[in-house]
């Protein structure tokens, strides 16, 4: 009997396609890696501000191209930015990320919660 299992093996084995090496495919750029190249643009040839109360101020002043806002901003201060961005007809950002991934897009080693871009410099995030 467990030669009669044997051979059924050795004939399955045979005969079994062999699996094809696997191959990697191009890795296409998401949405979240181009805005980040963007901001990383902005951050080394234009003028930016960090922090919400920076962000009011260039928004109040009538300085701010962009506003960047992070998913986690507490909801009264977003509603505040949006008001004053639609005050102001200034287009605002939902960032996909937390202020952690914001801060890390900017370049630094802390979190923010919006990001106020006065002048773009090389990049075209305000289109």
């Amino acid at each position: 009997l467990q030669f009669l299992y044997f051979i059924v093996f050795l004939a399955f084995y045979k005969t079994r396609k062999k699996p094809k090496p696997f191959k990697m495919g191009k890795k296409s750029k998401s949405k979240v890696d181009n805005f980040n190249s963007k901001i990383s643009l902005v951050m080394k040839s234009g003028k930016y501000c960090l922090g919400f109360n920076q962000a009011m101020g260039s928004l109040r002043g009538g300085r701010a191209k962009v506003i960047v806002v992070a998913n986690n901003c507490h909801p009264v201060r977003k509603a505040e930015l949006e008001y004053y961005c639609m005050l102001s007809k200034t287009p605002i950002h939902h960032y996909n990320g937390s202020n952690l991934d914001l801060g890390t897009a900017c370049g630094k080693h802390f979190r923010t919660t919006c990001l106020s871009v006065t002048d773009a410099g090389d990049s075209d995030i305000a289109k």
